[in-house]
């Protein structure tokens, strides 16, 4: 490696999603060039650590960069997610950001990317790459600003044991080694109830293990979105922005917190695994109505807290003990996934914190950061139209969500240009709704007003449920 200093318009933290997501817009919407440092050997961030059956929980059509289409737009003909719109698994995401960066960001000539690098900033400002396999290192001179694309800080199973100890004698495996089973076991204890959790329950059933013989450690019940009302297609749009209206009714006509969830569970927004049992985590899982069925075929579902401990013959938990086998496998799922970025704003100074700017959407996020960053002077204009929105990890996190989501929407409504592009965007969903609506389709401008006309109540109720949290 020369060690000639690297100049560059921006030093781009990380080449995972959301940094991805970044520079394909930088691309399109400026003349910039752009130094990619990550550890990795390819893109693709977390994806790179992901457990071989993963599946996005989103439609692939809105996820990705916004340049180029991930899938097919088909709908899944089989599985759990039959008639719903394709899932693209970790397999198809990490070839796709390899294909977005050999196809689109090398030929450019404007992007360097080092993998397998390390990156490290000095208290002046100083930027050295280093990297992992020589240990030779180099500095990197940004003009303009550096980009922290790792500040989502995405947690996995096979990157973060267990907290909890785990006796000699006793097998306790990540999902991403469920594969590798060579034998039956006595039984299959997941550990976990987020999304790693729900899948691994997932698999167990679909390769025919009897629901017997799954015990399900869920510490704290969650609250999940239901996939089938997310499909921005034509032939799903009544359900997915009626959904969207329901949504904004059930805050705008609510008459406390509580009865937010009440009401968005009514109109089947929200799903519980048990009814009987009140949620106290949300944190944007989808599942469809064909998976719930299948993890409410579980009758050994444990609510005891978090794991302590696992021996031979017992599991320790935080209020209460049960019986082991030392046969029995321990499938851990209890890694935190997204861990909320600490940093307070987007636009700092010499810096680009990415974070999330719409509910739960990060690749979304990245993208319009980076057209605001390639099309707003002012640090101010552009930290107004990009406030963060709150990683969720309970219920009333919803609230806040919308809160600071539908401020921003409301602000890109009224800037003429950021608008226009965000209509043409490929990951917007709500765009791709609206776009494909025609004039002549009665009922569905119908529902666009109606969609259009229940914002307003909304901004009217929020601070009023926000106080209520406060």
């Amino acid at each position: 490696m020369s060690n000639r200093p690297i100049e560059t318009d921006y030093l781009v933290i990380g080449a995972g999603a959301t940094a991805m997501a970044f520079v394909d817009t930088l691309l399109s919407e400026s003349d910039a060039r752009v130094v990619m440092v990550d550890r990795y050997h390819r893109p693709g961030g977390h994806w790179n650590h992901a457990y071989p059956f993963v599946r996005l929980h989103q439609p692939s059509a809105y996820y990705g960069v916004n340049s180029r289409s991930l899938g097919s737009g088909a709908k899944d003909e089989v599985g759990l997610n039959r008639g719903l719109m394709e899932l693209a698994s970790g397999a198809e995401v990490l070839d796709y950001f390899d294909q977005v960066m050999n196809h689109r960001f090398l030929p450019s000539g404007r992007v360097l990317y080092y993998p397998m690098s390390n990156l490290e900033i000095s208290p002046d400002g100083e930027c050295t790459m280093s990297s992992l396999l020589s240990g030779s290192s180099r500095r990197i001179m940004p003009k303009r600003k550096i980009v922290n694309a790792t500040l989502a800080d995405s947690r996995v199973p096979s990157t973060h044991p267990p907290a909890y100890a785990v006796a000699p004698g006793v097998t306790c495996i990540p999902l991403n080694d469920l594969p590798k089973i060579k034998r039956p076991h006595a039984g299959y204890v997941v550990v976990g109830s987020g999304k790693t959790g729900i899948d691994a329950v997932l698999w167990l059933l679909q390769h025919h293990v009897d629901p017997d013989d799954i015990t399900w450690v869920v510490p704290r019940d969650a609250w999940y979105l239901d996939r089938g009302t997310l499909q921005p297609n034509d032939e799903s749009f009544e359900t997915t922005l009626g959904g969207i209206i329901d949504q904004f009714e059930a805050i705008s006509e609510a008459t406390s917190v509580a009865n937010v969830f009440q009401r968005l569970e009514a109109t089947g927004q929200l799903l519980r695994l048990d009814p009987a049992v009140e949620p106290t985590v949300y944190r944007c899982c989808t599942v469809s109505q064909a998976e719930l069925a299948e993890l409410r075929r579980i009758t050994k579902v444990v609510r005891m807290g978090r794991v302590q401990r696992v021996d031979a013959t017992s599991i320790t938990l935080q209020h209460g003990t049960i019986p082991n086998d030392a046969d029995r496998l321990i499938v851990d799922c209890s890694a935190s996934a997204i861990v909320p970025p600490h940093a307070d704003k987007i636009f700092d100074g010499k810096r680009i914190n990415l974070m999330m700017i719409r509910t739960c959407q990060p690749t979304f996020s990245a993208a319009v950061t980076a057209y605001l960053e390639s099309h707003i002077d002012g640090e101010d204009e552009k930290n107004a139209l990009a406030r963060p929105v709150p990683v969720p990890e309970v219920p009333n996190d919803w609230i806040r969500m919308w809160a600071v989501y539908l401020g921003n929407r409301v602000r890109w409504s009224q800037h003429a240009a950021l608008n226009g592009w965000l209509m043409q965007s490929r990951i917007d969903s709500i765009a791709v709704l609206l776009r494909a609506v025609r004039e002549s389709d009665t009922a569905k401008q119908a529902l666009v007003a109606r969609y259009r006309a229940s914002m307003a109540p909304v901004a009217a109720k929020l601070p009023m449920l926000m106080a209520a949290l406060s």
